[in-house]
């Protein structure tokens, strides 16, 4: 069903509960041409909160550290930044007078 915005305007609150009773979108134009799409909720919706409950597994300690040296740390990834730009951190002064 197409609805001209200055219609839909005037009567949203009507049409918006017509939505919801009969399910069907509603296509909202603005010289004619379709510029929103106002569509019922599905009664049926179920939330997404917790949808995925059992279905990954730990195995192991996932907190304690673990034997694998952090590169971060030790260095072991400082050529990536070797062949960078240096950066000027000078700043230009402006004068006040």
């Amino acid at each position: 069903m197409n609805i001209p915005a200055g219609v839909f305007k005037t009567e949203c609150l009507k049409l918006m509960d017509e939505v919801a009773r009969t399910g069907r979108i509603l296509v909202i134009t603005k010289h004619g041409k379709p510029v929103a799409q106002l569509t019922p909720i599905p009664a049926d919706s179920a939330s997404l909160f917790g949808y995925m409950k059992s279905t990954v597994t730990i195995e192991g300690d996932i907190v304690s550290a673990t034997d694998e040296t952090w590169h971060a740390l030790s260095g072991g990834e400082n050529h990536l930044f070797e062949s960078l730009p240096k950066k000027s951190h000078t700043r230009k002064r402006i004068s006040k007078k």
